[in-house]
Protein backbone atom coordinates (compact mmCIF):
# COMPACT_ATOMS: atom_id res chain seq x y z
CA UNK A 1 0.00 0.00 0.00
CA UNK A 2 1.27 3.66 -1.34
CA UNK A 3 2.25 5.82 1.85
CA UNK A 4 -0.43 8.34 3.15
CA UNK A 5 2.71 10.21 5.66
CA UNK A 6 6.40 9.50 5.60
CA UNK A 7 8.68 11.17 8.25
CA UNK A 8 11.75 11.42 7.46
CA UNK A 9 14.90 11.41 10.05
CA UNK A 10 18.35 13.49 9.03
CA UNK A 11 18.33 16.81 6.79
CA UNK A 12 21.67 15.72 4.91
CA UNK A 13 22.56 14.87 1.84
CA UNK A 14 20.91 11.37 2.16
CA UNK A 15 17.25 12.81 4.24
CA UNK A 16 16.93 15.64 1.73
CA UNK A 17 17.75 13.85 -1.34
CA UNK A 18 14.98 11.16 0.00
CA UNK A 19 12.42 13.86 0.23
CA UNK A 20 13.07 14.96 -2.91
CA UNK A 21 12.28 11.30 -4.61
CA UNK A 22 9.85 10.45 -2.18
CA UNK A 23 7.84 13.46 -3.01
CA UNK A 24 8.16 12.91 -7.28
CA UNK A 25 7.03 9.43 -6.41
CA UNK A 26 4.26 9.63 -3.55
CA UNK A 27 3.08 13.04 -4.60
CA UNK A 28 0.01 12.83 -2.50
CA UNK A 29 1.66 12.01 0.86
CA UNK A 30 2.60 13.73 3.43
CA UNK A 31 6.35 14.13 4.17
CA UNK A 32 7.96 15.52 7.16
CA UNK A 33 11.99 15.89 7.78
CA UNK A 34 13.11 16.70 11.58
CA UNK A 35 16.88 18.03 11.37
CA UNK A 36 18.75 18.56 14.41
CA UNK A 37 19.85 21.75 13.33
CA UNK A 38 18.65 24.74 11.36
CA UNK A 39 21.39 24.39 8.74
CA UNK A 40 20.59 21.83 6.78
CA UNK A 41 23.07 19.80 4.13
CA UNK A 42 24.62 17.81 7.00
CA UNK A 43 28.27 17.75 6.32
CA UNK A 44 28.13 19.79 3.27
CA UNK A 45 29.61 23.79 4.42
CA UNK A 46 30.18 25.55 1.58
CA UNK A 47 30.68 29.40 2.62
CA UNK A 48 31.58 32.33 1.34
CA UNK A 49 35.00 34.65 3.47
CA UNK A 50 35.63 38.14 2.61
CA UNK A 51 39.32 39.26 2.47
CA UNK A 52 41.30 42.66 2.12
CA UNK A 53 44.59 42.69 0.50
CA UNK A 54 46.98 45.04 1.07
CA UNK A 55 46.77 47.49 -1.51
CA UNK A 56 42.77 48.05 -0.28
CA UNK A 57 41.16 45.61 -2.64
CA UNK A 58 38.66 43.25 -1.01
CA UNK A 59 37.19 39.41 -2.26
CA UNK A 60 35.77 36.59 -1.18
CA UNK A 61 36.98 33.06 -1.21
CA UNK A 62 35.16 30.05 -1.29
CA UNK A 63 35.93 27.62 2.10
CA UNK A 64 34.39 24.29 1.89
CA UNK A 65 34.74 22.03 5.67
CA UNK A 66 33.09 19.15 3.62
CA UNK A 67 33.23 17.44 0.56
CA UNK A 68 34.80 19.90 -2.80
CA UNK A 69 34.97 17.64 -5.63
CA UNK A 70 32.95 14.83 -7.14
CA UNK A 71 33.50 12.64 -9.74
CA UNK A 72 31.50 12.28 -12.85
CA UNK A 73 30.98 8.22 -12.33
CA UNK A 74 27.50 9.36 -9.84
CA UNK A 75 24.31 9.10 -12.16
CA UNK A 76 21.97 9.71 -9.26
CA UNK A 77 23.97 13.20 -8.70
CA UNK A 78 23.94 13.92 -12.18
CA UNK A 79 20.49 13.53 -12.27
CA UNK A 80 20.10 16.19 -9.42
CA UNK A 81 22.13 18.66 -11.32
CA UNK A 82 19.51 17.64 -14.61
CA UNK A 83 16.05 17.99 -12.36
CA UNK A 84 17.16 21.03 -9.95
CA UNK A 85 18.67 23.51 -13.35
CA UNK A 86 22.35 23.40 -12.08
CA UNK A 87 24.10 23.01 -15.36
CA UNK A 88 24.83 26.49 -15.90
CA UNK A 89 26.80 26.46 -12.44
CA UNK A 90 28.98 23.56 -13.02
CA UNK A 91 32.80 23.83 -12.79
CA UNK A 92 34.88 20.63 -14.70
CA UNK A 93 38.38 19.90 -14.25
CA UNK A 94 39.64 18.11 -17.42
CA UNK A 95 41.35 14.95 -17.21
CA UNK A 96 44.18 16.43 -19.33
CA UNK A 97 44.41 19.27 -16.98
CA UNK A 98 47.49 18.97 -13.95
CA UNK A 99 45.21 18.91 -11.48
CA UNK A 100 43.52 15.52 -12.47
CA UNK A 101 47.26 14.14 -13.77
CA UNK A 102 48.83 15.33 -10.57
CA UNK A 103 48.79 13.86 -6.63
CA UNK A 104 51.07 13.28 -4.64
CA UNK A 105 52.36 11.26 -1.16
CA UNK A 106 54.13 12.74 1.29
CA UNK A 107 55.93 9.81 3.40
CA UNK A 108 55.55 10.94 7.62
CA UNK A 109 59.00 12.43 8.74
CA UNK A 110 59.94 13.24 5.02
CA UNK A 111 60.20 16.89 3.74
CA UNK A 112 58.81 17.39 0.46
CA UNK A 113 56.16 15.20 -1.83
CA UNK A 114 56.57 12.28 -4.12
CA UNK A 115 54.50 12.27 -7.46
CA UNK A 116 52.16 9.57 -7.87
CA UNK A 117 52.67 8.47 -11.79
CA UNK A 118 48.92 9.10 -13.31
CA UNK A 119 50.26 7.16 -16.65
CA UNK A 120 52.33 4.02 -18.16
CA UNK A 121 54.68 6.64 -19.31
CA UNK A 122 54.77 8.85 -16.29
CA UNK A 123 55.42 5.22 -14.84
CA UNK A 124 58.10 4.49 -16.83
CA UNK A 125 59.56 7.90 -16.93
CA UNK A 126 59.50 7.64 -12.89
CA UNK A 127 61.40 4.11 -12.78
CA UNK A 128 63.93 4.82 -15.23
CA UNK A 129 65.21 8.42 -14.81
CA UNK A 130 68.15 8.64 -12.40
CA UNK A 131 67.87 9.03 -8.67
CA UNK A 132 69.16 12.90 -8.87
CA UNK A 133 66.42 13.65 -11.53
CA UNK A 134 62.75 15.48 -10.75
CA UNK A 135 61.17 12.90 -12.66
CA UNK A 136 62.31 10.09 -10.61
CA UNK A 137 60.04 8.83 -7.83
CA UNK A 138 60.27 5.76 -5.27
CA UNK A 139 56.50 5.36 -5.82
CA UNK A 140 57.27 3.79 -9.54
CA UNK A 141 59.17 1.27 -8.49
CA UNK A 142 56.94 0.31 -5.58
CA UNK A 143 54.23 0.20 -8.04
CA UNK A 144 55.63 -2.21 -10.97
CA UNK A 145 57.04 -4.23 -8.39
CA UNK A 146 53.58 -5.14 -7.02
CA UNK A 147 51.37 -4.76 -10.22
CA UNK A 148 53.22 -6.79 -12.26
CA UNK A 149 54.00 -9.52 -9.51
CA UNK A 150 50.22 -9.67 -8.40
CA UNK A 151 49.22 -12.07 -11.60
CA UNK A 152 51.49 -14.65 -10.79
CA UNK A 153 50.92 -15.03 -7.20
CA UNK A 154 48.38 -17.52 -6.57
CA UNK A 155 44.91 -17.71 -5.05
CA UNK A 156 45.27 -16.73 -1.46
CA UNK A 157 42.46 -15.95 0.01
CA UNK A 158 42.04 -18.06 3.30
CA UNK A 159 39.15 -20.59 3.05
CA UNK A 160 35.77 -19.62 4.99
CA UNK A 161 36.49 -16.05 4.89
CA UNK A 162 33.81 -13.67 3.23
CA UNK A 163 35.53 -10.39 4.06
CA UNK A 164 38.78 -9.03 5.13
CA UNK A 165 40.72 -5.47 6.31
CA UNK A 166 41.63 -3.97 3.16
CA UNK A 167 45.66 -3.80 4.25
CA UNK A 168 45.12 -7.61 4.79
CA UNK A 169 43.95 -7.54 1.39
CA UNK A 170 46.17 -5.67 -0.28
CA UNK A 171 48.84 -6.97 1.34
CA UNK A 172 48.32 -10.63 0.21
CA UNK A 173 47.83 -9.60 -3.74
CA UNK A 174 50.50 -6.63 -4.15
CA UNK A 175 52.71 -6.63 -1.07
CA UNK A 176 52.85 -5.14 2.37
CA UNK A 177 54.93 -2.08 1.03
CA UNK A 178 52.19 -1.56 -1.38
CA UNK A 179 49.59 -1.99 1.16
CA UNK A 180 50.92 0.49 3.94
CA UNK A 181 51.78 3.20 1.25
CA UNK A 182 48.90 3.28 -1.22
CA UNK A 183 46.61 1.42 0.66
CA UNK A 184 46.58 3.61 4.03
CA UNK A 185 46.85 6.90 2.05
CA UNK A 186 43.81 5.90 0.01
CA UNK A 187 41.63 4.93 3.35
CA UNK A 188 43.21 8.97 4.97
CA UNK A 189 41.61 10.49 1.79
CA UNK A 190 38.39 8.87 2.10
CA UNK A 191 37.62 7.19 5.33
CA UNK A 192 40.03 9.34 7.81
CA UNK A 193 39.93 5.67 9.27
CA UNK A 194 43.37 3.11 9.31
CA UNK A 195 43.12 0.70 6.72
CA UNK A 196 43.82 -2.01 9.13
CA UNK A 197 40.01 -2.07 10.38
CA UNK A 198 38.13 -0.93 7.51
CA UNK A 199 35.91 -3.40 5.46
CA UNK A 200 37.36 -3.94 1.87
CA UNK A 201 33.96 -5.55 0.25
CA UNK A 202 31.96 -2.65 2.20
CA UNK A 203 34.76 0.41 0.95
CA UNK A 204 35.95 -1.16 -2.27
CA UNK A 205 34.13 -4.12 -3.41
CA UNK A 206 35.82 -3.64 -6.94
CA UNK A 207 38.86 -5.45 -5.39
CA UNK A 208 36.83 -8.14 -3.96
CA UNK A 209 35.10 -8.71 -6.89
CA UNK A 210 37.99 -8.29 -9.32
CA UNK A 211 39.87 -11.05 -7.32
CA UNK A 212 37.01 -13.39 -7.90
CA UNK A 213 36.36 -12.58 -11.57
CA UNK A 214 40.39 -12.95 -12.15
CA UNK A 215 40.25 -16.79 -10.40
CA UNK A 216 42.83 -15.39 -7.60
CA UNK A 217 44.13 -12.01 -9.73
CA UNK A 218 42.90 -8.54 -8.95
CA UNK A 219 44.50 -7.12 -12.14
CA UNK A 220 43.42 -9.75 -14.32
CA UNK A 221 40.12 -9.51 -13.25
CA UNK A 222 40.02 -5.67 -13.72
CA UNK A 223 41.08 -7.08 -17.38
CA UNK A 224 38.00 -9.34 -17.81
CA UNK A 225 34.24 -7.71 -18.01
CA UNK A 226 31.65 -7.68 -15.32
CA UNK A 227 28.63 -9.27 -15.27
CA UNK A 228 26.93 -6.01 -13.66
CA UNK A 229 26.97 -3.17 -14.64
CA UNK A 230 28.47 -0.66 -12.26
CA UNK A 231 25.68 2.09 -12.99
CA UNK A 232 23.13 -0.98 -12.79
CA UNK A 233 19.47 0.75 -12.27
CA UNK A 234 18.05 -1.93 -9.88
CA UNK A 235 14.28 -0.44 -9.92
CA UNK A 236 14.33 -0.02 -13.72
CA UNK A 237 13.57 3.68 -13.42
CA UNK A 238 15.72 4.60 -15.73
CA UNK A 239 18.16 7.88 -14.34
CA UNK A 240 17.09 11.33 -16.13
CA UNK A 241 20.56 12.99 -17.36
CA UNK A 242 19.33 15.32 -19.90
CA UNK A 243 22.45 17.10 -21.09
CA UNK A 244 24.51 16.61 -18.08
CA UNK A 245 26.20 13.18 -18.79
CA UNK A 246 27.49 14.81 -22.34
CA UNK A 247 29.24 17.97 -20.15
CA UNK A 248 30.90 15.48 -18.51
CA UNK A 249 32.94 13.70 -21.15
CA UNK A 250 36.52 13.99 -20.07
CA UNK A 251 36.17 15.51 -16.83
CA UNK A 252 38.12 14.20 -13.83
CA UNK A 253 36.20 16.07 -11.28
CA UNK A 254 33.65 18.68 -10.89
CA UNK A 255 31.92 21.07 -8.43
CA UNK A 256 29.94 24.44 -8.70
CA UNK A 257 30.54 28.05 -8.74
CA UNK A 258 29.74 28.01 -5.33
CA UNK A 259 30.64 25.35 -3.71
CA UNK A 260 29.06 21.65 -3.26
CA UNK A 261 26.59 23.07 -0.96
CA UNK A 262 24.77 24.67 -4.40
CA UNK A 263 23.32 20.84 -4.23
CA UNK A 264 21.63 21.66 -0.59
CA UNK A 265 20.42 25.09 -1.39
CA UNK A 266 18.55 23.80 -4.61
CA UNK A 267 17.04 20.64 -3.08
CA UNK A 268 15.62 22.99 0.06
CA UNK A 269 14.37 25.78 -3.05
CA UNK A 270 12.67 22.99 -4.94
CA UNK A 271 11.08 20.98 -1.64
CA UNK A 272 10.18 24.26 0.06
CA UNK A 273 7.76 24.44 -2.96
CA UNK A 274 5.90 21.36 -2.38
CA UNK A 275 2.61 21.79 -0.46
CA UNK A 276 3.11 18.30 0.20
CA UNK A 277 6.85 18.43 1.83
CA UNK A 278 7.36 19.97 5.45
CA UNK A 279 10.86 21.03 6.43
CA UNK A 280 11.50 21.09 10.20
CA UNK A 281 14.67 22.80 10.87
CA UNK A 282 15.82 22.48 14.53
CA UNK A 283 13.95 19.84 15.61
CA UNK A 284 15.30 16.62 16.51
CA UNK A 285 13.33 13.46 17.11
CA UNK A 286 13.96 12.31 20.85
CA UNK A 287 12.03 8.70 20.56
CA UNK A 288 10.86 6.39 17.67
CA UNK A 289 8.56 3.44 17.90
CA UNK A 290 5.84 0.77 16.28
CA UNK A 291 2.50 1.23 17.44
CA UNK A 292 1.11 -2.15 16.34
CA UNK A 293 -2.41 -1.23 17.27
CA UNK A 294 -2.57 1.57 14.54
CA UNK A 295 0.13 0.38 12.53
CA UNK A 296 1.64 3.58 12.36
CA UNK A 297 5.53 5.23 13.04
CA UNK A 298 5.47 7.19 16.05
CA UNK A 299 8.07 9.53 16.66
CA UNK A 300 8.41 11.93 19.57
CA UNK A 301 10.17 15.32 18.87
CA UNK A 302 12.10 17.69 20.79
CA UNK A 303 9.25 20.28 20.17
CA UNK A 304 7.09 17.74 22.19
CA UNK A 305 4.78 17.14 19.03
CA UNK A 306 4.10 13.44 18.56
CA UNK A 307 4.49 12.65 14.80
CA UNK A 308 2.36 9.68 13.21
CA UNK A 309 3.34 8.65 9.44
CA UNK A 310 2.68 5.45 7.81
CA UNK A 311 6.35 5.14 6.90
CA UNK A 312 9.40 6.42 7.84
CA UNK A 313 13.18 6.83 7.16
CA UNK A 314 15.69 6.84 9.32
CA UNK A 315 19.22 8.94 7.89
CA UNK A 316 21.06 10.10 10.83
CA UNK A 317 23.85 8.01 12.08
CA UNK A 318 23.29 4.24 13.03
CA UNK A 319 24.28 4.75 17.24
CA UNK A 320 21.80 7.88 16.72
CA UNK A 321 18.96 5.57 15.65
CA UNK A 322 19.94 3.35 18.81
CA UNK A 323 19.28 5.73 21.03
CA UNK A 324 15.59 6.20 19.82
CA UNK A 325 14.28 2.90 19.91
CA UNK A 326 12.14 1.50 22.36
CA UNK A 327 13.95 -1.77 23.99
CA UNK A 328 10.97 -3.73 23.07
CA UNK A 329 11.87 -3.22 19.25
CA UNK A 330 15.30 -3.03 18.88
CA UNK A 331 17.33 -3.10 15.26
CA UNK A 332 20.65 -5.08 15.17
CA UNK A 333 24.37 -3.79 14.53
CA UNK A 334 23.02 -0.19 14.94
CA UNK A 335 26.92 0.37 16.87
CA UNK A 336 28.55 -1.88 15.60
CA UNK A 337 30.82 0.40 13.62
CA UNK A 338 32.96 3.38 15.58
CA UNK A 339 32.79 7.11 13.65
CA UNK A 340 36.08 8.83 12.76
CA UNK A 341 36.53 12.76 13.17
CA UNK A 342 38.13 14.68 10.99
CA UNK A 343 39.31 18.45 11.46
CA UNK A 344 39.30 20.52 8.17
CA UNK A 345 41.71 24.10 8.31
CA UNK A 346 40.80 26.09 5.54
CA UNK A 347 44.45 28.35 4.85
CA UNK A 348 44.49 31.37 2.46
CA UNK A 349 47.50 33.09 1.49
CA UNK A 350 49.03 35.88 -0.42
CA UNK A 351 51.82 35.16 -2.32
CA UNK A 352 54.11 37.44 -4.88
CA UNK A 353 53.95 37.13 -8.72
CA UNK A 354 55.99 34.33 -9.71
CA UNK A 355 55.81 32.45 -6.50
CA UNK A 356 54.21 29.34 -5.77
CA UNK A 357 53.84 27.31 -2.17
CA UNK A 358 52.72 24.34 -3.63
CA UNK A 359 53.03 21.97 -7.03
CA UNK A 360 50.18 22.12 -9.78
CA UNK A 361 48.54 19.35 -8.83
CA UNK A 362 45.12 18.36 -6.81
CA UNK A 363 46.90 17.79 -3.47
CA UNK A 364 48.67 15.10 -0.97
CA UNK A 365 47.74 12.00 1.14
CA UNK A 366 49.81 10.64 4.18
CA UNK A 367 50.20 6.95 4.18
CA UNK A 368 50.79 5.27 7.33
CA UNK A 369 54.07 5.80 8.85
CA UNK A 370 56.49 2.77 8.90
CA UNK A 371 57.10 0.86 12.01
CA UNK A 372 59.17 3.00 14.49
CA UNK A 373 57.59 6.19 13.33
CA UNK A 374 55.35 8.61 14.52
CA UNK A 375 52.12 8.81 13.11
CA UNK A 376 52.06 11.91 11.38
CA UNK A 377 48.60 14.24 12.40
CA UNK A 378 47.82 15.74 8.84
CA UNK A 379 46.17 13.07 6.89
CA UNK A 380 46.75 15.06 3.63
CA UNK A 381 46.27 18.70 1.74
CA UNK A 382 44.16 19.68 -0.95
CA UNK A 383 45.26 22.23 -3.44
CA UNK A 384 42.02 23.97 -3.76
CA UNK A 385 43.48 26.92 -5.78
CA UNK A 386 45.00 24.37 -8.14
CA UNK A 387 41.73 22.38 -8.89
CA UNK A 388 39.09 24.66 -8.42
CA UNK A 389 40.27 28.27 -9.38
CA UNK A 390 37.33 29.37 -10.87
CA UNK A 391 35.30 29.35 -7.97
CA UNK A 392 37.11 33.11 -6.83
CA UNK A 393 37.72 36.48 -8.89
CA UNK A 394 39.50 36.43 -12.33
CA UNK A 395 42.22 38.94 -10.96
CA UNK A 396 42.54 36.89 -7.65
CA UNK A 397 45.43 34.48 -8.94
CA UNK A 398 47.91 35.47 -6.19
CA UNK A 399 45.38 34.37 -4.06
CA UNK A 400 46.55 31.09 -2.73
CA UNK A 401 44.00 28.71 -1.50
CA UNK A 402 44.74 24.97 0.14
CA UNK A 403 42.60 22.98 2.89
CA UNK A 404 44.20 20.43 5.31
CA UNK A 405 42.26 17.55 6.81
CA UNK A 406 43.42 16.29 10.54
CA UNK A 407 43.31 13.35 12.32
CA UNK A 408 42.74 15.22 15.93
CA UNK A 409 42.13 19.16 16.40
CA UNK A 410 44.71 21.86 15.92
CA UNK A 411 46.20 22.94 18.74
CA UNK A 412 48.37 25.19 17.02
CA UNK A 413 47.99 26.99 13.92
CA UNK A 414 52.02 28.04 13.65
CA UNK A 415 52.79 24.59 14.73
CA UNK A 416 50.33 23.29 11.65
CA UNK A 417 52.01 25.86 9.31
CA UNK A 418 55.64 24.22 10.01
CA UNK A 419 54.52 20.66 9.44
CA UNK A 420 53.05 21.48 6.09
CA UNK A 421 56.24 23.71 5.05
CA UNK A 422 58.09 20.65 6.10
CA UNK A 423 55.50 17.92 3.96
CA UNK A 424 55.83 20.60 0.89
CA UNK A 425 59.29 21.28 1.18
CA UNK A 426 58.17 24.80 1.23
CA UNK A 427 58.45 27.69 3.41
CA UNK A 428 55.02 28.78 3.73
CA UNK A 429 54.24 32.81 4.85
CA UNK A 430 51.54 34.01 7.75
CA UNK A 431 48.26 33.37 6.01
CA UNK A 432 46.08 36.11 5.42
CA UNK A 433 42.71 33.90 6.53
CA UNK A 434 42.57 30.68 8.96
CA UNK A 435 39.27 28.65 9.17
CA UNK A 436 39.29 25.66 11.28
CA UNK A 437 35.87 23.32 11.75
CA UNK A 438 36.41 19.95 13.77
CA UNK A 439 33.60 17.29 12.45
CA UNK A 440 32.78 15.09 15.45
CA UNK A 441 32.22 11.50 14.20
CA UNK A 442 31.70 12.31 10.49
CA UNK A 443 33.14 9.50 9.06
CA UNK A 444 31.56 5.83 9.81
CA UNK A 445 34.40 3.03 9.70
CA UNK A 446 32.70 0.05 8.16
CA UNK A 447 33.94 -2.72 9.75
CA UNK A 448 34.74 -6.18 8.94
CA UNK A 449 31.26 -8.14 8.28
CA UNK A 450 29.58 -4.75 7.84
CA UNK A 451 27.28 -6.07 4.55
CA UNK A 452 26.39 -9.01 6.56
CA UNK A 453 25.29 -6.84 9.75
CA UNK A 454 23.34 -4.99 7.42
CA UNK A 455 21.82 -7.94 5.72
CA UNK A 456 20.67 -8.83 9.08
CA UNK A 457 19.40 -5.30 9.48
CA UNK A 458 17.60 -5.39 6.51
CA UNK A 459 15.70 -8.97 7.31
CA UNK A 460 14.77 -7.46 10.65
CA UNK A 461 13.19 -4.24 9.32
CA UNK A 462 10.93 -6.36 6.49
CA UNK A 463 9.69 -8.59 9.34
CA UNK A 464 7.70 -7.57 12.09
CA UNK A 465 6.64 -5.20 13.73
CA UNK A 466 8.06 -2.96 11.06
CA UNK A 467 6.58 -4.71 7.66
CA UNK A 468 9.15 -2.96 5.59
CA UNK A 469 7.81 0.74 6.53
CA UNK A 470 10.98 1.94 8.18
CA UNK A 471 14.05 2.02 6.08
CA UNK A 472 17.52 3.05 7.55
CA UNK A 473 19.59 4.30 4.68
CA UNK A 474 22.82 6.66 4.56
CA UNK A 475 26.50 6.75 5.08
CA UNK A 476 26.61 4.12 7.72
CA UNK A 477 24.78 1.64 6.12
CA UNK A 478 25.85 1.89 2.27
CA UNK A 479 28.77 4.05 0.80
CA UNK A 480 30.22 7.85 2.41
CA UNK A 481 30.47 9.14 -1.03
CA UNK A 482 28.51 12.18 -2.08
CA UNK A 483 27.01 10.28 -4.51
CA UNK A 484 26.53 7.61 -1.95
CA UNK A 485 24.10 9.05 0.12
CA UNK A 486 21.99 10.71 -2.77
CA UNK A 487 21.53 7.34 -4.69
CA UNK A 488 20.65 5.59 -1.29
CA UNK A 489 17.78 8.38 -0.70
CA UNK A 490 17.05 8.01 -4.37
CA UNK A 491 16.26 4.17 -4.06
CA UNK A 492 13.90 4.83 -0.58
CA UNK A 493 10.75 3.24 -0.71
CA UNK A 494 11.00 1.20 -3.60
CA UNK A 495 9.26 -1.50 -2.19
CA UNK A 496 6.05 0.63 -0.64
CA UNK A 497 4.13 1.43 -4.08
Amino acid sequence: MAPSSIAILGGGLTGLSAAFHLSRRFPAAQITLLNKDTRFGGWVHSKRAKIALEDGRETSVLLEAGPRTLRPNSKSVLELINLLDLSSSLLTVPRSSPAARNRFLCFPGTQGLLHIPSSPLSLLTSVLSLKSSSLHSPLGHILISAVAREPFRRWNRPSGIEDEPVDQFLTRRFGSEFARVFGSALVHGIYAADSRELSVRAAFPSLWDAEERGRGSVVTGFLRPSRASATAEVDNAPYQLGDVEKQMHGVSVYSFSQGIGTLVTALLRELRMHRNVRLLGGVSATALRMNRRTAQIEITTSSAETLRATHAVSAIPLPNLNALLSPNTPLPHLTANPYSSVTVVNLVFVVSAGHTLHPDGFGYLVPRSASGHAENTVLGCVFDSSSMSAQEAPWSSEIVKMTAMLREPVISVPHLIETLSQQLGVRLPDPLLVKVRDNVHCIPLLRVGHLQRMRDLSDVLCGEPWGGRLEVVGAGVGGVSVGDCVEAGRRVGRSWA
